[in-house]
């Protein structure tokens, strides 16, 4: 098999094929662009068959290059950074190139099995991306909202004790009566961050209504166990893509950073936060497990457990993390798994 390694970049792609032994048999580079994409297409397709195409940052830069390859019936996998930096110290040649990124992840490729195969995007890219907005529009949201709290303490001292905050649309249209025909230019712009706010909320909740519909069409059942609402469901598909993927429950732990690390000394046995893995798929996992231990017994009765045992509370919710992150994987795989079984 030929297997080949492609270093993405802005404006470049550098690219490597070796044998089944790692034996460079050639190398390209080729323009981050439609043209570029074509000329790449075609010098692979030269290469003897069978390929399989291991792509860095085929999620960013070398998104578009992906889905031209995968279109063409190539069999294209994700190589993550942190594979080709490891990779890169057992080249004979020094320093760090592009070249040299390529042949790396073309060796990785060739080596490693079980590397992610990538498929074209469907409806789970979409979640991710309105996911993504949202939290744009959520970000601006809340920007604003501190903005206009600090006019309102200007211009109408102890507004506090009858708005508790500026997100809700009743304590909006209260804000609107309280700045009234106030003159000056701070409350001129205080009335145009209040539009500005009351529009950001009107865009988000439209972006919550599609991500609910878009959802449903996936048939996930995420939703349906404690913790998780359609926003959080929709993230933890979003990050996760295909979940089929992850080799197990423990692989996706890791991917997560929820798998514990070992901290131990002496006698002490602990582990550690695990700052690695996907921190959105992280933060995620991290909403369903407060939601959980404020509201399902389950979850209260294994907190208490693993305190009972000596952790403390941060290291008891990192457990139960750890445990709904198997019990997310093994959902989504079912999902999956039917899905697979219908079509």
């Amino acid at each position: 098999m030929t297997s080949l390694g492609i270093d993405t970049h802005k404006a470049t792609l550098a690219c490597s094929a070796v044998d089944e032994l790692g034996r460079q048999l050639a190398s390209r580079s080729f323009g981050n662009d439609p043209h570029g994409h074509a000329a790449a297409l075609l010098w692979i397709q030269r290469l003897p068959a069978p390929r399989r195409v291991g792509i860095e940052g085929a999620g960013s830069f070398g998104a578009t290059l992906a889905e031209t390859l995968l279109a063409a019936g190539e069999v294209v996998v994700e190589v993550p950074a942190q594979f080709t930096d490891r990779e890169r110290r057992s080249l004979v040649q020094r320093g760090k190139s592009d070249p040299g990124d390529a042949l790396a992840i073309a060796r990785l490729t060739a080596r490693e099995p079980r590397l992610p195969a990538l498929r074209r995007p469907g409806v789970v890219a979409d979640l991710k991306l309105l996911v993504g907005a949202r939290e744009q529009l959520m970000a601006e949201r809340t920007r604003l909202a501190n903005q206009l709290h600090a006019d309102l303490l200007v211009l109408a001292p102890g507004y506090g004790t009858r708005l508790p905050n500026l997100t809700a649309g009743r304590h909006q249209s209260a804000a609107a009566r309280l700045l009234g025909r106030r003159a000056g230019v701070r409350a001129e712009l205080a009335r145009g961050r209040l539009r500005r706010l009351r529009q950001l909320s009107i865009e988000a909740e439209r972006l919550e209504q599609r991500i609910a519909a878009l959802l449903v069409t996936t048939g996930s059942r995420l939703s349906q166990l404690p913790g998780i609402g359609a926003l959080t469901a929709a993230k933890l598909l979003g990050e996760t893509g295909d979940v089929r993927r992850y080799r197990n429950h423990a692989s996706f732990a890791a991917a997560s950073g929820t798998a514990p690390i070992p901290a131990s000394s002496g006698q002490r046995q602990r582990h550690r936060l695990n700052r690695g893995g996907n921190r959105q798929l992280n933060r995620a996992l991290h909403t369903m497990a407060l939601v959980q231990s404020r509201c399902e017994p389950r979850a209260h009765d294994y907190l208490a457990r693993r305190q009972a045992e000596g952790k403390t509370r941060l290291e008891a919710l990192r457990a139960l993390k750890w445990h709904l992150a198997r019990v997310v994987y093994r959902t989504m795989l079912a999902d999956a798994q039917s899905s697979a079984g219908a079509a």
